[in-house]
């Protein structure tokens, strides 16, 4: 039989308008007891069903992630009770077998017996920041698509000022741009007063790229994608406001990821935190860290055969926010071991699998400095970066012989050999 873990323990199948909640209570003879009840998700039943928990004295809570619906629940239970929010796959009954009801006793069982991994749920002030950050990069996207779309309006109209300047939303840039707003059908006016000092060189060919042809129409949409260009920017100014006011109790952590190469942003810094948290111990290791992360390769073997190991899906929000670090840190003079690191990998393996291995190391580095509460040392990873002698290339006799040949060498062997 399977141990029983909890003998007081409670499923929760979790639905948009109602959750369906199980109670089981175990006796010394092993026999289980179930009563069922249904809830909706209304902040007043939810503190019923809290409520109904504590007359039965029941502070063990298992339910699955179903969407952005386990939140409200889980806000209500978090104070009062220990709740596991499991991954679906990990509690999924059996199809055709499958009923609301059936479920939370699935679920109430599984937890019973402690089969149902726990999901990385940080504290409130955590996820808040996470909230916050993730919200961030969705304005910083829609900036890139705003920018994006006024500069395929200077391609149709054909003002090719990209291909002069290094940026076309640049100073300089915006002051021609927003004249040529102004009056479309005047593209011939003194370009030198708006430029960089550093860009009046180039004048001429920039006084001829913005000798095309921008209609009202295009005009119209241009000044509507810059006004709400500036908009996005006043909502990021905003977040990060409240974001600053959050991470007060967390300076020294950030602090810490700051001395990381790569990483000199301090909302990067936050990003991370909101992300991973500041808490190591909730992770077994730095390599479940990683796992949890998508950076290291699946286990997937199948009669001596080993499948596909690419890394997970997992990690959507902080993978890319590792790997554009790691593009960094390989360029950082501080410490040049993740560069060399990165051109050894890149060499067998190719960018893409260098640069999340970059990433990869970076995100153990950080589970070490927040455990052991130190800054990045660069004087462990200075060693590695001496140069080492290469080995001598071994040959077998008669390879020897066909290369000393080769290079016009006679070679008389001695007789019987």
């Amino acid at each position: 039989m399977l141990k029983i873990i909890h003998k007081i323990c409670c499923g929760i199948d979790v639905h948009k308008k109602f959750v369906v909640a199980t109670i089981g209570i175990t006796n010394d003879a092993g026999t289980t007891e179930y009563q069922t009840k249904k809830f909706s998700t209304f902040t007043v039943d939810l503190l019923a069903l809290r409520k109904w928990l504590a007359q039965h004295s029941c502070r063990e809570v298992c339910m699955e992630s179903t969407g952005k619906y386990w939140i409200p629940v889980f806000n209500i239970l978090e104070t009062k009770c220990n709740v596991v929010v499991a991954n679906p796959k990990y509690v999924k009954g059996i199809q055709g077998k499958k009923t609301d009801k059936k479920d939370s006793v699935w679920i109430c069982d599984l937890h019973k017996h402690g089969l149902v991994p726990n999901s990385f749920i940080p504290p409130l002030i955590i996820r808040q920041i996470r909230d916050l950050m993730r919200y961030r990069v969705k304005l910083t996207n829609f900036k890139s698509s705003e920018k994006n779309r006024i500069q395929n309006s200077l391609t149709v109209s054909n003002i090719m000022l990209s291909s002069v300047v290094s940026d076309t939303f640049g100073k300089s840039s915006m002051r021609i741009i927003n004249r040529i707003l102004k009056n479309p059908e005047d593209t011939d006016f003194d370009v030198v007063p708006m430029l960089h000092s550093s860009m009046k060189k180039n004048a001429e060919d920039i006084a001829k790229s913005i000798n095309g042809n921008l209609t009202k129409p295009q005009a119209e949409k241009m000044a509507v994608c810059l006004s709400h260009l500036q908009s996005i920017d006043k909502l990021k100014l905003e977040i990060e406001s409240a974001v600053l006011k959050l991470i007060e109790p967390y300076q020294e952590q950030i602090s810490l990821i700051l001395t990381l190469p790569g990483i000199k942003d301090i909302y990067t810094a936050i990003a991370i935190i909101g992300e991973i948290g500041v808490d190591m111990a909730v992770f077994k290791s730095s390599r479940h860290l990683c796992s949890w992360a998508g950076l290291t390769p699946q286990n997937n073997e199948s009669a001596g055969k080993k499948k596909s190991v690419r890394v997970s899906r997992a990690g959507v929000y902080i993978k890319p926010l590792l790997v554009q670090c790691a593009n960094a840190a390989i360029k950082s003079k501080d410490c040049p071991y993740f560069r060399v690191r990165y051109e050894q990998l890149r060499k067998r393996r190719g960018h893409k699998k260098a640069i999340i291995a970059i990433a990869h190391m970076l995100l153990n580095c950080i589970y070490h400095m927040l455990s052991k509460n130190k800054p990045f040392d660069y004087n462990l990873y200075r060693i590695e970066t001496a140069s080492r002698p290469k080995p001598l290339p071994k040959f077998t006799p008669e390879q020897a012989i066909f290369l000393l040949e080769s290079l016009g060498a006679q070679i008389i062997l001695p007789v019987g050999t």
